[in-house]
Order: structure tokens, then C-alpha cells, then sequence
């Protein structure tokens, strides 16, 4: 009885040792060549297994992006914006949310850039962009909102600019300056569009 539980720990830590190895080569190909380009074959090279066992932890395209998506925001976690909610000067907060947001966007630029890309390619990596960094962006946007506190005349305008600020592509073009230079410059454009 001993022995066949120990066998059976034994087991599941393998499948969960090769799971992981699964992932681990799924995120790599991601964040280099892009989900649309990742094949299950190299995948299968990567992890030191068989394409039969890539699909016998992941039967479908679906459960295998949102296992890596899953793990891709665990190891990099977004800035909470709960945190940003005690900062009362209205200027302040602004540029405390993109320089954080921007800061993010560094450090995952690669793989963001990528399944960004991709998801008009992929509907099951749409999907789960929509449900995750979109999600979050909405959550974002609604801070800066607060934070703006627009009237009902400049709203369309503030919220315009805000999701200019907050957009992956936007960061991307001002970050030859630096994240704090781009959050200063996406910052005026929301104050900008706030003032009379």
C-alpha cells in the first residue's frame, strides 16, 4: 500500500515536472516568435517530449494558451490599481498609474508585443486577451477617469485621451524617451484634453 502511493506521488510529480517543462517551452516561443508562429512540434523539442504528450496535458489550443497565459501573469503581475486609489492629487495619480503601467510594459514588451500581434490570428489568444489585459486595461481606464474627473462636455474627449495613454502602441512609440519622460508626456495629453 506504501509503495503504490509513493509510486503514485512519484507520478504526479513527473507529469507535473513535464507539465510545467510544456509551459515553460510554450512561453519561450511565445515571447521570440509569437503564439501564430509557436509549433507544437518545437514545443515538444524544446520540453524534451513527444508532440503525443504536449497534447495529452493541453488537448486543444485553447487549454494550452490559457495555461501559458495563466503562468505568464503569475510570473509578471500587473500593478494593482487599488494601489493607485490613495494617491489624492488628481496629477499625481495620473502619472503614478502610467509610470507603473509603462514600467509594465517594459519588462513584458517582447511577449505583449507579440500577443498583441497574434491575437487577430489566433480567436482563442483573442479571447484571452480580452478577458485578461483588456480587462485590466478597462480597470486602468477607469482610474485615470476618476482621476481626471472630466465633465460631461470634454468625457468622449478625456476618455479618448486616456485610452491613448494606456495603449500598448502608444507606449511603444514614446518609449525611446524613458518610462517616466512618457508618463509626463501621456499625462499633459489627459490634462490636456480635460482643460477648458
Amino acid at each position: 500500500m506504501t509503495t503504490r502511493k509513493y509510486e503514485q506521488k512519484k507520478r504526479a510529480k513527473r507529469a507535473a515536472e513535464t507539465r510545467q517543462s510544456i509551459l515553460d517551452a510554450t512561453i519561450e516561443l511565445h515571447r521570440t516568435v509569437g503564439p501564430a508562429a509557436t509549433q507544437i512540434s518545437e514545443i515538444a523539442s524544446r520540453a524534451g517530449v513527444q508532440r503525443v504528450t504536449v497534447y495529452d496535458h493541453f488537448p486543444d489550443e485553447q487549454s494550452l494558451l490559457a495555461a501559458c497565459s495563466s503562468h505568464w501573469r503569475e510570473l509578471h503581475p500587473v500593478p494593482d490599481p487599488a494601489a493607485w486609489l490613495s494617491i489624492e492629487s488628481p496629477s499625481r495619480r495620473i502619472r503614478r498609474v502610467l509610470s507603473d503601467l509603462y514600467g509594465w510594459y517594459r519588462e513584458t514588451e517582447p511577449m505583449t508585443a507579440n500577443v498583441m500581434r497574434d491575437a487577430e490570428l489566433r480567436p482563442a489568444l483573442k479571447q484571452i486577451i480580452e478577458k485578461g489585459l483588456g480587462q485590466y486595461l478597462d480597470a486602468v481606464r477607469r482610474v485615470l477617469m476618476e482621476a481626471a474627473r472630466p465633465d460631461s462636455e470634454r468625457r468622449m474627449r478625456v476618455d479618448a485621451a486616456v485610452q491613448a495613454a494606456i495603449s500598448f502602441h502608444i507606449w511603444r512609440a514614446l518609449s525611446p524617451l524613458g518610462d517616466s519622460e512618457a508618463a509626463e508626456l501621456a499625462a499633459g495629453l489627459i490634462e490636456l484634453a480635460v482643460a477648458p
